[in-house]
């Protein structure tokens, strides 16, 4: 296991312990948050080795990997999709103000998002650990798409993107700094990054506390809330340009959540989290179950 001692936002190497969470699904073991002391940011410590951290997600039901419709929770996720799907890329254009560019998914998944920007005639390029992924992405889409940053560089013009994406990505992601400033050069001047992640300082987050599903150890690396996650990038050389809520992102938690606390579904009393973690969020814009940041290249 690998032991994370110095702050991924501030430095600092005053840490203690936050929270202890359970991996529902793959391994069933218990993994630990812990807390900065000065900044307040929380990260998984320790952690499997990075060459380790591929097997905890063979799970069947991993949703982003093999795009599984098994199971309510799943069915009701793809239904759901192909309407954000849409609000994504008219999230890009308005940004960019372009109808048609050149863009990057970083995070791919199975190609779902690409494939909207591709048939909108965007030059749509993914990133993609997942083995399993990609070859969804390519048999499904026929979309071009690399395991590494470095194979992208190799084998592509790596640059000049108009605009670069990562839904649900860099709280996964190891070499988080390395990753962001690599991504940076690839990124056209005043380019945009669009980046959702969960947002720890949520209703259901406080809610379901060490059953809350948006935790996801050991996968999520990071647990950002809305001031570490624009400190870090403003490190690196952007702005901040805009925050937009993920309403729907609530609900799906707050299913998976209650399904971690009680064993059961429980449809109507995850609808009334969810319900209330928006409600409550709407109140100061920035307490969502999970949100867009569209940061802008300076």
């Amino acid at each position: 296991m690998k032991e994370i001692n110095t702050c991924l936002i501030c430095g600092s190497t005053k840490i203690e312990p936050f929270l202890v969470c359970k991996d529902y699904t793959v391994s069933q073991k218990d993994f630990r948050i812990q807390r900065c002391v000065d900044c307040n940011f929380k990260f998984t410590s320790p952690r499997p080795e990075d060459a380790d951290l591929g097997k905890y997600y063979k799970a069947e039901d991993y949703i982003s990997h093999s795009d599984t419709k098994k199971g309510l929770v799943n069915k009701l996720y793809h239904g759901v999709r192909s309407y954000t799907l849409i609000k994504k890329l008219q999230l890009v254009i308005q940004h960019t103000k372009l109808k048609s560019g050149k863009i990057l998914d970083y995070g791919a998944g199975t190609g779902a998002f690409l494939n909207t920007c591709k048939t909108n005639k965007w030059d749509a390029l993914g990133i993609e650990p997942d083995e399993t992924a990609r070859k969804v992405m390519n048999d499904k889409f026929g979309i071009t798409s690399f395991p590494s940053l470095e194979e992208a560089r190799q084998n592509t013009s790596f640059s000049g993107f108009d605009a670069i994406t990562a839904w649900h990505v860099l709280e996964h992601v190891p070499d988080l700094k390395e990753t962001i400033t690599s991504l940076k050069w690839a990124l056209k001047d005043k380019g945009i990054f669009i980046v959702a992640v969960p947002n720890l300082e949520s209703y259901d987050a406080k809610h379901y506390r060490q059953f809350w599903a948006a935790y996801d150890l050991p996968r999520h690396l990071w647990h950002f809330e809305p001031k570490a996650i624009t400190k870090l990038f403003s490190d690196n050389g952007f702005k901040l340009e805009k925050t937009l809520p993920m309403v729907f992102d609530a609900f799906y938690v707050s299913m998976l959540s209650e399904k971690y606390k009680t064993g059961g579904t429980n449809l109507i009393k995850a609808f009334m989290r969810g319900l209330i973690s928006n409600i409550k969020a709407n109140k100061t814009g920035k307490e969502f179950s999970s949100q867009i940041y569209v940061f802008r290249k300076m």
